[in-house]
Parts: structure tokens; sequence; C-alpha cells
């Protein structure tokens, strides 16, 4: 597995398409921070971290709504391996204008793009979420 944030996101892309209620995934601090924010957006109930370091998995809770619709419609990998893709301050994008969530790795950490841009920080975006 070469790209381990690619794979979080495939593994809680697939259990809403199975309509499960959680997902594990193998633990890290920055898959710990990007669940972080995604309960912070409200796209997510809950996480919790089962185990101990240095193998240790995160449980995420999937939000659904009433009829059964995931709060989350798409979850896309921007910035790869193979293609990295970095912004600026001023150039940090809306997504679905200002309905999404994009994921930026910056100097001060991981931030939503709402937060990049009052914080006035670039960085290298990760995913888009909506």
């Amino acid at each position: 597995m070469t790209d381990p944030i690619a794979d979080m996101l495939t593994r809680i892309r697939n259990a809403i398409v199975a309509k499960h209620s959680r997902v594990d995934i193998p633990g890290s601090k920055l898959k710990i921070e990007v669940a972080r924010i995604l309960k912070e957006e409200g796209y997510i109930n809950n996480y919790v971290t089962k185990g101990d370091k240095p193998k240790f998995t995160i449980r995420i809770f999937l939000r659904y709504d009433a009829k059964g619709v995931s709060s989350i419609t798409h979850l896309s990998r921007v910035s790869r391996p193979g293609r990295r893709v970095y912004v600026g301050a001023t150039q940090v994008p809306k997504v679905l204008g200002g309905y999404g969530v994009n994921i930026i790795s910056t100097s001060r950490g991981l931030m939503s793009g709402k937060q990049a841009r009052l914080a006035n920080v670039g960085g290298e975006i990760l995913a888009n979420i909506y």
C-alpha cells in the first residue's frame, strides 16, 4: 500500500455504499487528523481509536439521515503520490461553492479549506468531500 490516505478514503467510500454504520481503518496520526476534520465538519458521527501504538485502528462511525442517505456523497483524493497538488494562501479553492470541504496539509497541521483561508496559509490539498 503506497497511499494510506487514499486507502482510508476508499474504505469509507466502500462502507457508505454497503450501508455500514462504522468502518475500521489502520491507524496513524495523519488519519486521526483527517477523521477529526470529518467530525468537525459534520460528515461523520464520531471516531475512536482501538488498541495500542504502534499498531492501532481507528473506528469511524458514519452519519446517515432518517432515510438512510449518507452525509458524504463524494469523497475523492486530490493530491496523489505521483502528482502533488499545492496551493498558496490566496488560491485555496472552495468545494461546491462552499458547500463541500477540502482537507489541506499546511505548515500548521491538517485543516479544512475554510480554516486555511482564515489562517491565511496554503499547503497540499489532500481530499475533497461533499
